[in-house]
C-alpha cells in the first residue's frame, strides 16, 4: 500500500488533472476526497499548492469550455446526454435550469457546489446565448472558489486525512476493495434514483408519428410546449401553445379542458 501512496504522490498532479476532468466530463466520479487529499499533501509538503490548484483548473476550464460549445450548438441535446452520463435525473436538470433562469451567469460562481448543477451549467451557459468571454470569467472564478475550498479545506484537516490514511495503510488491499465497493453502491443508489424518478413520471406517451396522425384525422388535440427557455427559437415549433414548464402555475388557464393535451417536454 506504501508503493501506492508513493505511486499518487509521484503522479498526484496528473492524477489530479484527469480525475477532475473525468467528472467534470459528467462521469459518475467524485472528487471531493481526491480535493482533500490533495490539500493535505500540500501541507505536508509532497505536493505544491500552485501546482495543484493549476492542474485542476486547467481540467475544469477544458471540460466546462467544450460543454459551453455544445450547450451553444446542440443545447437540449446535450442536457439529454449529461442527464444520462451523470446518472441525475431529468427533474435535478429542469431545476438546475430554473436556476440559471433566475440568477444568469452569476449562478457559476457557486454551481460546482450544487448536486446536478455543476455538469449542467456550462451547456446551459452555452444554450443561454452568453458570450464565451462572460462565461469564461464567471466560470474560471466559480472553479477557483470551489477547488481552493476543498484544497484548503484539506490542508487544515490535514491530521484527520492523515488518520485515515493511517488506517488505509493497515488495511491494505482490503482498503482498495472498500473504496471500490463504496464507490460501487453510490453508483447503484444513483441508477435507482433515476429509475424511481423514471418510474413516478411514468405517464402516456406517443410518438411525433401518431400525433401526427391524430392532427391528420381531425382529432381536436393541443399541444403545449414545456421545454425551458433555454430553447433556441429556431427550435420551437410553429403552431403550438408555448408555455415554460417554470411559467405552468401561473399561465395553466391557458391550456383549454375540452380535448386531449399532448405535452411537449425534451
Amino acid at each position: 500500500m506504501s508503493e501506492t501512496i508513493q505511486f499518487v504522490v509521484r503522479h498526484g498532479y496528473l492524477v489530479i488533472f484527469f480525475w477532475l476532468l473525468a467528472e467534470q466530463a459528467a462521469l459518475p466520479i467524485p472528487s471531493l476526497p481526491l480535493l482533500l487529499v490533495s490539500g493535505a499533501l500540500v501541507r505536508t509538503g509532497q505536493l505544491k499548492l500552485s501546482s495543484v490548484l493549476g492542474y485542476a483548473f486547467v481540467a475544469c476550464a477544458i471540460a466546462d469550455t467544450v460543454w459551453f460549445h455544445l450547450g451553444k450548438r446542440y443545447s437540449g441535446q446535450a442536457l439529454q446526454f449529461i442527464c444520462k452520463m451523470s446518472i441525475e435525473p431529468d427533474s435535478c436538470v429542469r431545476r438546475t435550469e430554473n436556476l440559471f433562469v433566475r440568477y444568469g451567469l452569476r449562478s457559476l460562481l457557486l454551481s460546482k457546489f450544487i448536486p446536478g448543477f455543476n455538469v449542467v451549467a456550462a451547456p446551459l451557459a452555452g444554450g443561454s446565448g452568453a458570450g464565451l468571454g462572460r462565461f469564461l470569467l464567471f466560470d474560471s472564478l466559480g472553479v477557483l472558489i470551489w477547488i481552493s475550498t476543498y484544497v484548503f479545506a484539506g490542508y487544515l484537516l490535514s491530521d484527520q486525512v492523515e488518520i485515515a490514511a493511517g488506517y488505509a495503510v493497515r488495511l491494505g488491499s482490503g482498503f482498495f476493495v472498500i473504496a471500490v465497493c463504496a464507490l460501487a453502491v453510490w453508483i447503484a443508489w444513483k441508477v435507482v434514483q433515476r429509475r424511481r424518478f423514471v418510474k413516478s413520471v411514468n405517464v402516456e406517451r406517443i410518438s411525433g408519428e401518431e400525433l401526427h396522425a391524430m392532427l391528420n384525422a381531425g382529432s381536436e388535440v393541443t399541444v403545449v410546449d414545456i421545454r425551458s427557455n433555454f430553447v433556441r427559437e429556431a427550435d420551437l415549433i410553429p403552431g403550438v401553445l408555448r408555455i415554460p414548464a417554470e411559467d405552468l402555475p401561473e399561465r395553466h388557464q391557458e391550456i383549454p379542458r375540452d380535448r386531449e393535451i399532448v405535452l411537449f417536454c425534451t
